[in-house]
């Protein structure tokens, strides 16, 4: 499965940058996932769990909202406050 980048961002850090396959967020109108060569667009986080696919393993970060960015082939999160990595 093609990858792509993406930042994770929060007021006071940066919190995770890398290539993932695969990212599953709450957007406000509810989840959307995003694969390689999504169409471009921005939406509204709301508060949740991020999933994500990084070299086939899973890792999900809580989210506090914030927005998501993608195009170009890659994918930008301004989060509100990511409270923890999740297990």
């Amino acid at each position: 499965m093609a990858s792509y980048p993406i930042q994770i961002m929060a007021m006071d850090r940066l919190v995770f940058e890398g290539d993932v396959e695969h990212i599953m967020a709450r957007g406000t109108e509810g989840y959307l996932g995003v694969l390689a060569h999504h169409a471009p667009l921005i939406t509204e986080l709301d508060e949740g769990v991020l999933e994500m696919t990084e070299g086939g393993a899973k890792r999900r970060f809580k989210l506090e909202g914030g927005l998501l960015e993608v195009g170009g082939n890659q994918a930008v999160i301004l989060a509100d406050g990511v409270v923890e990595e999740l297990s």
